[in-house]
């Protein structure tokens, strides 16, 4: 599955919040922090379609989108790749780095240190 460029995990931090949204909805609940106008979402929700980071699935004729991937998966792939190309270091970065994120509450940052101690392969 291909990495979530910072604009999409922006749209990303939406639908993991709130779930399967059109993407009026998706672009009513980002705008302030894009600016975008609605075309910009919706092109770059179908490129995150066409990418593999949502799905789509119509509803009453109206196409929704939702994450691909949970939210930890893909954060723990993104925090393993900065790791790794980044920081050049084979070992996993601690997940208490991540105490005060706003996305992850003290349930999911135990769960990501557990998936940061093993590695892709296992």
């Amino acid at each position: 599955m291909a990495s979530p460029s910072g604009s999409e995990l922006r749209l990303l931090r939406v639908l993991w919040r709130e779930g399967r949204l059109a993407a009026r909805e998706v672009h009513d609940a980002t705008v302030e922090e894009t600016g975008w106008a609605y075309s910009t979402t919706r092109k770059t929700l179908d490129r995150m379609v066409d990418k593999g980071i949502v799905t789509v699935t119509v509803i009453h004729g109206m196409k929704t989108f939702a994450p691909a991937q949970s939210k930890l998966d893909t954060v723990a792939r993104l925090i393993r790749d900065f790791a790794k190309n980044v920081l050049d270091t084979d070992g996993p970065l601690p997940a208490a780095a991540f105490a005060k994120s706003r996305i992850l509450d003290k349930d999911e940052i135990k769960t990501l240190e557990s998936m940061l101690e093993t590695t892709e392969d296992e």
